[in-house]
Formats: structure tokens, sequence, C-alpha cells
């Protein structure tokens, strides 16, 4: 737009001059041509020089007006462009240095080596309780807790270090020249101390605490790419403590990761062929010795090898294929278990993933109706510890079984903190004794305790039955245990048919 108006007024500029000119010439001249003196024909030159001088002011006036437009252009081009840098190696919340500048700045480091003794560490971080925040209090105080994290960092690390966002509530800090690993545990634990008072934002008080994942150059690699994805190896270990922790990158940590992600891709796959299925523990009556009840367990074989339950279920319930598994197992079992005896229940557990889904009860009661099982003849169980850790969200999300009679049992009693206001609230039906009990009922404190948590159980009307049972089974019933599960034993469906056939011979 400057250049438009420039150019206007030199076109105006020059109209002018010409208008001057032709009355100074046309109308002055021509008009008294053969009527002047030479004296007078002088002057008319004195006015063609003067015309010219001012038609050479206007054209000086012009190329000052462009040059200081100009001027202004090149300094508003100059602004744009710094403020295009700042947001292209910035972030835009914090200010920090951005994922873009930490990897130039990453580069510059390792291809610059430290000096004998030294170290360049990359460590990276992520808050503990941010979500809960950015949940309960929304996202402008989720915001306001990262620049107060962001000047934390800051002043935390040493003059030169490079302190950088990488997005949500995950930093990064290159610190180079450092004195080796000890150097490194300094700093770390420097930041460690910067989130040790809490967090205010307005009238909210945040706890926030962080874990930190550190790998060193050349110590632990020298490509960019290695020395990052290492320090996120450690920092996965890290975040595994649930409260502020510092670890260093550990080959064995990398292939126990490496071997993680093999399984979750096998995994993946025996879902999507169906090969993994249900493996039935009985339970019995202690008294008769006639089987009551089978707990559904997945079972899955890998190269001809059982695979640890324990193993694939904690990589089912972090990846979120928990809900699929335990939808498959829970009707492959109904299936199996509709030509058991009316009285036989089929048992099976609820994982602390699973609360996650609200409509957890809804779609166990929708499966049970496609299957054609009597809801009366399952039973779910739910560890105490989950049922702490998780009471309102477990008591919302398996409200709609009890209201079509199915059985809830407290597995693991005894183990973890629930009281009486959770089992009532619950509405439970029986309580698992934990087989850490069990196993030691040689001993008087175990054999007691035993007797008082058997007394507790009844005296709350439940029904009482313990795991882990092996051989002798006289301690639990003078123990007042009614039921009792067996140790390891785990049978097919149709074995568990032969059982039945067996009894009834």
């Amino acid at each position: 737009m400057r250049h438009r108006v420039s150019i206007h007024d030199l076109l105006i500029l020059i109209a002018a001059m010409f208008v001057v000119a032709y009355v100074a010439f046309e109308v002055d001249i021509f008009v008294t041509e053969g009527a002047v003196s030479a004296a007078e024909e002088t002057i008319e030159l004195d006015e063609a020089l003067m015309l010219g001088g001012l038609l050479a002011v206007g054209m000086l006036v012009f190329a000052v007006r462009r040059y200081i437009d100009q001027k202004r252009e090149t300094a508003r081009r100059i602004v744009a462009e710094r403020k295009a840098r700042e947001l292209a190696f910035q972030d835009p919340l914090t200010g920090l240095a951005n994922r873009r500048q930490f990897d130039d700045a990453l580069r510059v480091a390792a291809s610059s080596p430290p000096a004998a003794g030294q170290q360049h560490g990359i460590f990276l971080l992520d808050l503990n309780g941010f979500k809960k925040i950015n949940d309960s209090y929304g996202h402008g105080a989720g915001d306001e807790v990262l620049l107060i994290v962001a000047q934390r960092l800051l002043s935390a690390v040493r003059p030169g270090d490079l302190v950088a966002r990488l997005g949500g509530d995950e930093f990064v800090i290159l610190a180079p020249h450092l004195l080796g690993a000890e150097a490194a545990t300094t700093l770390a634990m420097r930041i460690v101390q910067a989130f040790a008072d809490p967090i205010a934002t307005g009238t909210i008080i945040h706890q926030i605490g962080t874990g930190i994942g550190i790998s060193l150059y050349p110590r632990d690699g020298e490509q960019p790419s290695e020395l990052v994805r290492k320090a996120d190896v450690a920092l996965y270990r890290a975040k595994g403590e649930q409260r502020s922790a510092i670890r260093f990158f550990e080959e064995e940590m990398d292939l126990l990761l490496k071997e993680r992600g093999q399984m979750e891709v096998a995994l993946r796959k025996a879902m999507a062929d169906g090969t993994i299925e249900p493996r039935f523990r009985p339970s019995f009556d202690l008294n008769t010795g006639e089987v009551t009840a089978f707990e559904a367990v997945p079972y899955w074989e890998m190269e001809e090898t059982e695979v640890p339950v324990e193993r694939f279920l904690a990589i089912a319930e972090e990846t979120g294929m928990i809900h699929a598994l335990f939808e498959s197992v829970l009707k492959r079992a109904c299936a199996g278990a509709r030509n058991w005896p009316r009285e036989t229940r089929l048992s099976i557990d609820i994982f602390p993933g699973q609360l996650r889904d609200a409509n957890l009860g809804q779609t166990i009661l929708s499966i049970l109706k496609t299957c054609n099982f009597d809801p009366h003849r399952l039973e779910v169980e739910i560890a105490e510890a989950t049922l702490v850790r998780d009471f309102e969200t477990a008591k919302q999300a398996l409200a709609p079984l009890r209201e079509t009679g199915v059985t809830m049992t407290l597995d693991h009693f005894g183990t973890g903190y629930s009281n009486l206001y959770h089992i009532q609230e619950f509405k439970l039906d029986k309580v698992k004794i934990d087989r850490r009990f069990t196993e030691n009922l040689n001993d008087d404190r175990s054999a007691r305790m035993m007797r008082a948590l058997a007394g507790l159980g009844h005296g709350l009307g439940l029904t009482v039955t313990a795991d882990g049972i092996e051989g002798d089974a006289s301690p639990l019933i003078s123990s007042g245990i009614e039921h009792g599960q067996a140790v390891t034993a785990l049978v097919t469906v149709d074995e568990a048919a032969m059982l039945f056939r067996k009894a009834s011979v």
C-alpha cells in the first residue's frame, strides 16, 4: 500500500509540473511572442530554470519519501521474520524451546563431543498428576501449571542448559558437558526438588511430581534419535513408580521393553486369531468335595509354551486390549458352561483397567443374554485393592449386575484396606480369603487370622471361601470356611465336564 501512495504522489507531482509548464510557456511565451524585449526573454529563461529547480526539488522529496517507506518496510519484514523464527523454535505457551529447537541443539551437541571425562545429558521429564488437573479444573488451570513448571525448570538447570517442551506435560533438558553420571544425578535431584513445593493456581493447590529418564552421550549412544529413545526407556521405568523418580538408561530394561513390544504384537495377533481361550479352576464344597464353581482364566500358548497369565494381562490392561480379551473369554466360558449342572457357577475376574468402562455391567449382561446364560450362575470377582482404590467407579460400573442376581465376590480378602463401609455399600455376597493365609495354616498366627477373617465374613452374612487349597482341607473346615479353590489346577471345558460325570458315577 505504501508503494502505491508514493507512485500516486509522483504522478500528481508530474501532472502539476506539466500544468505549470503549460501555463508558463503556452500562455506566457506563445501569446506574447514578438512583443517582448531581449531582457524580458531572459526573464523567461530564468522562469524555465526555476521550473527545472522546482521539478528537481519535487523529485528529491519523492526520493526521500520512497527511502523512508522502504526503510519502514524493511524493518517490518525483519520483525515479522524474527517473529516467524520465534514461532518455529519456541513453545507458544511457555516460551521455552520447542521440539525443533531441541533437535537442532542435540544435533549440534552430538557433533561436538565433550571433553575427556565429560558427557552430554538428555533428561526426559513427564509430570505426575497433571492429567488430573486438566480433568478436574480445566485446561486453563493446566496451562497455568505448565507456565510455573517451565519457570521452575529454568531455575533448576545450569546456565547454558536447554529446557524444551515437547508437548503436553512432557519436557526435555539438554545439559552439555556434565562431569559424568554423578553430575547428572545432582542436576536431576535439583529438578525433583524444584517440585517439592505445591503449585498454586488461584485458590487451588496442586501437588506435582516428575519422573526423569536420563541418557548420556556418548555412553548410551551417539545418534540423537537413539539418545532420545533411551531416555524414554528410562522414563518409562521412572513413571512406573508413581512418584518422583530418577532413572538412568539400562540395557536390561531396553531388552525387556523390546520383548514387551514383541509380546504386544503377538497378543494382538492371538486375539485376532482367537487362540486365547478360557481354562477353568475348580472350587469345591469342603464338606462334600463336590465341585461348586469354576473360575474362567485366560489361557494362551505361544509356540507350544504357556504364557504366564500375569504377564500378558498386564500388557492387555496397559494397551486397552483388556476389554476385548475379557469379552472373548466370557463368551467362550459361558458357551462351555451351559452344559454344566445348573447349580454349578461360573466365576470370572474383573481387572482394574476394565473399570474405566462405565458400561461394563451392561456389557456383561448383554453377553449373558446373547449366550442364554442365567445371571444367577455368574460370579464376578474384584480384588480388594482394586475396590478400595476405585470404589465409586467400581460401584457405578458394576451396579447393573446386582439387580439381575449376579454374585459379587471380594477377592484377595485380608490383603487390602477395605473396611465394613466398602463391604456394606458394595453389597457383596462372598469373600475369598487370599492364598497367603492358606499357605501357612500350620502357623498359629496364620490360623488365628484365618478364623478371624472367616468369622468376620460370616458375621456380615457372607459366604466365605479360601483360595489355594491342596491336600487336607480339615484346617479350613475347622476355621469355618465352606468352600475352597484349587491351587493351580486348570482344566479345559471338556475336562470340567468329566469331573461332573465322575461325580455322578
